[in-house]
């Protein structure tokens, strides 16, 4: 298979042979539009469609962005060639000197890193692109192999070679990186929104009580993180659960997860785990656990009303859930289980919830 800067070289000659040519250069890619972007009903993920748009430097703007792509390529490939890296952020500010070909804002590099994902079907890790934000962590009787930066393999399980805050997600975690090795008695993942209830579920040991590997997502997890739980799980076969505050937003984390998201649609099929399941808290467990809540915002309100219409809820389950959230006009977090005492959580409420959900017997 082609390597991501050949895939880039390809590109840079294409635009050569047209400029040698005396063609006006051009470059087509995917219409980058919600109109453009379905929801694939067979693999549950979204995708873009067949409509395509050509940047051509018929246009100022399009010269502009084929300048800044030829620089953009000549950079990663000199980068790679030096075995190094280089943050969105650093991106960004590296362009000051292209000239006439540097961006005035940072969201032009990431769409431009973006497009160049969509057009050669490699990731922005490939390119040796990564983000500002660091991995998730994870905690519990997963061992895995890791390469380091000396190129060295180093084995790590991630409950007993770890402090209490886990195994911290590298950016990169592709197979040619990291790979699974085992899962010991492991009966299921557990990704949860918050810090809070990540370190109650570690202080309490839940890892071990429950043998549960504990990922803490960091609220709209990483892309790292979406790739990550999407091979841990396909790696271990244990179910994936999202454990998240009750709230719209909390949802869409979910849904992140599970089906993908539209900026990202061009790899929903690497970062999304279509078999995930949620495991809480739901608005019924507001009410059957007679837990602290707040009234829902005018925000709020006009969000769940969306999810409602958004092909990754229109299950039955998720539509009574959503509607009762709507009639209640309530909203709670995970840690307003604490209401019952600090040991609620792992004790009670996710054993029950595991139970339900045929997880534990």
């Amino acid at each position: 298979m082609a390597s991501a800067v050949t895939e880039l070289e390809e590109i840079a000659t294409r635009i050569y042979e047209q400029l040698s040519t005396g063609k006006i250069p051009e470059m087509s890619i995917p219409t980058r539009s919600k109109n453009n972007i379905i929801f694939d009903e067979k693999s549950k993920v979204w995708k873009y469609g067949d409509s395509e748009t050509t940047r051509t430097a018929k246009k100022l703007d399009g010269a502009y962005m084929l300048l800044r792509t030829t620089y953009l390529l000549d950079f990663i490939r000199e980068m790679s060639s030096q075995s190094k890296s280089s943050t969105l952020r650093e991106l960004y500010y590296i362009s000051e000197a292209w000239d006439l070909g540097k961006f005035h804002a940072q969201d032009e590099s990431n769409k431009l890193i973006e497009d160049l994902e969509i057009v050669t079907h490699f990731q922005r890790e490939d390119f040796k692109i990564r983000p500002e934000e660091d991995g998730a962590k994870v905690l519990g009787d997963v061992t895995l192999t890791e390469i380091n930066r000396k190129g060295q393999p180093m084995k790590i399980n991630c409950r007993n070679d770890v402090g209490d805050t886990g195994y911290n997600i590298p950016y990169n975690v592709e197979e040619n990186k990291i790979t699974f090795d085992s899962f010991g008695k492991s009966t299921c993942i557990i990704a949860i929104e918050t810090g809070g209830m990540f370190d109650r579920l570690v202080e309490n040991g839940f890892d071990e009580t429950h043998e549960a590997i504990l990922v803490h997502i960091k609220g709209q997890p990483a892309r790292s993180t979406r790739r990550f739980l999407q091979r841990m799980h396909q790696a271990s076969g244990l179910p994936l659960l999202l454990f998240t505050d009750a709230d719209p937003w909390s949802y869409r984390i979910y849904s992140s997860v599970a089906y993908g998201a539209i900026k990202t649609a061009h790899i929903s099929h690497i970062l999304a785990t279509p078999t995930a399941r949620y495991l809480g808290v739901t608005p019924s467990d507001i009410i059957n656990y007679e837990l602290p809540a707040d009234e829902l915002t005018d925000r709020d309100k006009s969000a769940l009303k969306s999810i409602l219409t958004d092909p990754r809820f229109k299950s039955k389950y998720w539509r009574s859930e959503i509607e009762l959230q709507l009639e209640i006009n309530r909203k709670s977090e995970q840690q307003a289980l604490a209401k019952y005492g600090l040991d609620f959580v792992t004790n009670t409420y996710l054993p029950e919830k595991l139970k339900e959900m045929n997880i534990i017997s």
